[in-house]
């Protein structure tokens, strides 16, 4: 028996499976402790850092290892996934391995991005940027992968919606811990 799937209920899966890699690769990062800054400590015309030391090369490495590698997994188990998923009426989106490594590369470039705006706007790594700190790997993610894996905007607005409350959990989890020195 197939039981009827509410359509924002699909779409709130099928976001979050295009999140556990984005997810991934912001979260993986701080883990590498890197040592070589992404910028090679070059500074634009306003005398700041491009990106400053908190994103490295090893950190924007593990990143996109990371989100390709939870992507893979996902890739393996969506036929497994699928049946289950289809007991519900719900087929999980096709994930590739193109798909995966767009998701983690997108996710790091998003970030990155997030961060040479912030110190355009004169911000300090580590400081509160709301909303641009939560949404910027997002956003790359989003844009990178769209043209490998199928996303629609309803998952695009469930991304953006519960983003920022994962992230911020997430944070002061990881604040509470020592993994990072502050809880945003």
């Amino acid at each position: 028996m197939v039981l009827e799937t509410p359509f924002w209920w699909m779409q709130f899966v099928f976001a979050w499976w295009i999140l556990f890699p984005a997810y991934a690769a912001n979260v993986f990062p701080p883990l590498a402790k890197g040592r070589l800054p992404l910028d090679f400590w070059k500074k634009m015309p306003d005398g700041r850092r491009i990106f400053g030391d908190h994103k490295t090369v090893e950190g924007f490495g593990i990143g996109v290892i990371a989100g390709t590698l939870i992507g893979l997994i996902e890739a393996y188990l969506e036929p497994q996934l699928n049946v289950f998923a289809s007991q519900w009426g719900v087929a999980l989106p096709h994930m590739t391995a193109m798909g995966a490594l767009m998701i983690g590369l997108g996710a790091m470039l998003g970030d990155v991005t997030g961060s040479f705006i912030k110190r355009r706007m004169n911000l300090q790594p580590g400081a509160k940027a709301p909303l641009l700190d939560q949404l910027n790997f997002i956003v790359g993610a989003v844009f990178f992968s769209m043209w490998f894996v199928p996303i629609t905007l309803w998952m695009f607005l469930v991304m953006i919606i519960f983003t920022p409350l994962m992230h911020r959990t997430v944070n002061i989890m990881a604040y509470k811990v020592n993994a990072k020195k502050v809880p945003w």
